[in-house]
């Protein structure tokens, strides 16, 4: 029988009773909220959860943010919640999920992305990095990654290597968890045009990953990496905001706090990004309510998509209403304030920084292709590369 609202509320209510948030040290209460089963109510017992239906996690989190209780820092710690833990509790052995969800859920370590490369760009199945076995089962890394957000605070990586050359670039392909305070792991900061270094490239020199950190079974490394980069795009996309927030919210602010900057023109351009935001939102908690059914699909695509193109038109739209006043940015200090989220930031940031939307957690191009192919059931693009040899494919 399915646990309900008011079963959560009553063991909500006993955590909080066991472990008061005004006196319990932040990381012992996560610990024991993930004990408790209350950590992602959707997973199963004994890995935070408690088979529960997802849309009742809501539940937990306003009886929690009522008693004031400490949550776990989900934007520092986004792609271990929204990519790695997923694939670890589809994929991984038991041993892997015990090990790496209560870590990853608390922050005690963070995760990163090693599925990016150089050579690849947007085929990110064509990726060169190699992982060759030797006799004991231990792989040896070779390669270098980029664009790879967090990867100088992060513990434990999820990477795709290239593990049989001699099969197509789709199914040649393994899956591991990479140890980051490896020594064949450096790590390189990429500046932005912010002037920030969120992102890194990093090579890998001979990191040595036992065959116990690799998830799913040997070349099947693509079908693993659709799980993360589906639930990938559902997490930037389809994040939950209310109605006039993020960004369309403190565009709105300017137009009503700014009444000597409103024109005609940018009053209609302003209504209509309004209402494509509302539809972006609206369609956002549809997209959620079909997630508690299973695991996410290509719709997350359209969403992430969406969400790119309004980041960029609002954010342009708030810099020309503000005028001189929407190109100051203040920061220039090359890092990213702690605790200070995007919308957090002066116009001239917002505007910079929006620019890479289109291009991180898949290209706007690419992401249009699956929307077209796998939920309008086009045709698919002339692939002549598809059953041919990965070390025989032109580079």
């Amino acid at each position: 029988m399915s646990i309900g609202a008011e079963e959560l509320r009553r063991r909500t209510a006993e955590l909080l009773a066991a472990h008061p948030p005004a006196t319990t040290d932040r990381m012992d209460f996560l610990r024991a909220r993930f004990d408790a089963g209350l950590a992602w109510v959707h997973f199963p017992e004994g890995l935070g959860g408690l088979d529960a239906p997802r849309a009742l996690q809501a539940v937990v989190d306003e009886e929690l943010t009522a008693a004031g209780a400490p949550d776990n820092d989900p934007r520092r710690i986004g792609i271990g919640l929204g990519m790695a833990a997923p694939t670890i509790l589809r994929f991984g052995t038991e041993e892997q999920k015990q090990r790496f969800l209560k870590p990853l859920w608390t922050g005690e370590e963070v995760w990163c992305q090693l599925f990016s490369e150089p050579g690849a760009g947007s085929d990110l199945a064509a990726l060169a990095t190699r992982a060759v076995r030797d006799d004991e089962g231990t792989w040896t890394v070779n390669g270098q990654k980029v664009w790879t957000s967090g990867a100088h605070k992060a513990r434990w990586a999820i990477l795709i290597a290239r593990t049989d050359p001699e099969a197509p670039k789709h199914r040649g392909i393994t899956y591991f968890v990479c140890d980051m305070t490896d020594p064949g792991v450096d790590v390189r900061p990429l500046r932005q045009i912010t002037g920030e270094a969120e992102f890194n490239e990093v090579f890998l020199s001979d990191v040595r990953i036992p065959d116990a950190h690799r998830l799913g079974e040997v070349g099947e490394g693509w079908k693993v990496a659709q799980t993360t980069l589906m639930n990938e795009r559902v997490a930037i996309g389809g994040a939950r905001i209310p109605r006039e927030g993020g960004m369309i919210g403190v565009a709105a602010a300017d137009w009503r706090e700014r009444p000597e900057l409103r024109t005609h023109d940018l009053h209609q351009r302003l209504l209509r990004l309004w209402v494509d935001a509302e539809v972006a939102r609206l369609t956002g908690e549809r997209l959620r309510q079909q997630l508690t059914l299973g695991h996410p699909g290509p719709e997350g695509s359209g969403m992430k998509l969406a969400f790119a193109r309004l980041a960029q038109e609002i954010s342009g739209w708030e810099v020309e209403f503000l005028g001189e006043d929407g190109l100051t940015y203040d920061d220039w200090t090359l890092r990213r304030p702690e605790g200070v989220d995007f919308t957090g930031r002066e116009a001239g940031y917002r505007y910079l920084r929006a620019k890479g939307n289109s291009i991180e957690g898949g290209t706007s191009e690419v992401l249009l292709n699956i929307v077209a192919e796998r939920v309008l059931g086009l045709p698919s693009e002339p692939r002549t590369d598809k059953d041919v040899a990965w070390k025989d494919l032109p580079r």
